[in-house]
């Protein structure tokens, strides 16, 4: 029998998706415990009875939401990895904060639940969460930094972590920063890009970065 979860990815023009789409919004912007049900249903204009009818519980609601999440990003980084396979690790790296800062870009609420993941002192209440060891693992693997995700040394993962936090970051904070720079979007964007890669391309690159991660 098919879940909620996978009617509403399998018809993304139903109810099912369309209260699914607000909730990554919403959830993505104020947390889970800064998020009611009755804001998602305003946003998607039906009563909160009909969206607990699709959808359950607020907890029922962002798990769905989390694996969604942790559901596309897999296959993003499927599609980063035949991309960037077999190509040298200066163009890996670039190619890889090209098509990952895009993809945060259009969708920020997964920037912004990473990011709240690690800054709140309470979890949520839900049995799901954004699984950012497995991707750190799947990732350094992509890179060359380990043989297979399994035997991930510390020192890898790390390295990992420092690039796609500091893409989160960049994401997040967008509005701060662009206040800052002064500057559009478009051009927010590619600043971005030139950016991670000015800093960590040559500190990849560096004398070559070994499988270990050393």
């Amino acid at each position: 029998m098919e879940t909620t979860l996978q009617k509403a990815r399998k018809s993304p023009e139903s109810m099912k998706a369309r209260i699914l789409d607000a909730a990554r919004r919403i959830f993505g912007e104020y947390g889970f415990h800064g998020t009611t049900t009755r804001m998602i249903a305003k946003e998607v204009g039906i009563d909160i009875s009909t969206l607990h009818y699709h959808w359950g519980e607020k907890k029922d609601l962002f798990a769905a939401v989390v694996i969604d999440i942790n559901a596309d990003l897999r296959l993003k980084l499927i599609e980063v990895e035949q991309m960037i396979h077999g190509r040298p690790l200066g163009d890996r790296l670039a190619v890889s904060i090209d098509v990952m800062t895009d993809y945060l870009f259009e969708h920020p609420e997964v920037s912004n639940l990473v990011l709240m993941r690690y800054l709140n002192k309470t979890r949520d209440d839900v049995l799901v969460d954004i699984k950012v060891p497995e991707f750190t693992c799947e990732i350094a693997r992509s890179m060359g930094l380990a043989a297979d995700k399994k035997n991930v040394s510390a020192d890898a993962k790390m390295k990992v972590l420092a690039v796609m936090n500091s893409i989160h970051s960049f994401i997040s904070g967008e509005n701060f920063f662009r206040s800052i720079l002064k500057t559009d979007k478009e051009a927010y964007v590619a600043l971005v890009k030139e950016t991670l890669k000015f800093i960590h391309v040559p500190a990849f690159a560096h004398n070559g970065v070994a499988r270990s991660g050393r």
